[in-house]
């Protein structure tokens, strides 16, 4: 059987939305469009090397 006591030791609440955004936006995440600029200005300095390179 379960044990009531014990379980509501082990709970932990979770956190509220505020909490929640708050530990979201500490964290430096790397979403797809982050990832996109990168490699975007990337190609366009091996472009621009490229270009300089044959005139």
């Amino acid at each position: 059987m379960i044990n009531f006591e014990d379980e509501l030791k082990k709970f932990h609440p979770s956190l509220e939305v505020e909490d929640v955004e708050d530990a979201i936006y500490q964290q430096d995440l790397t979403d797809i469009a982050d990832l996109l600029i990168k490699k975007i200005t990337e190609s366009e300095g091996e472009f621009e090397q490229e270009y300089e390179e044959e005139s």
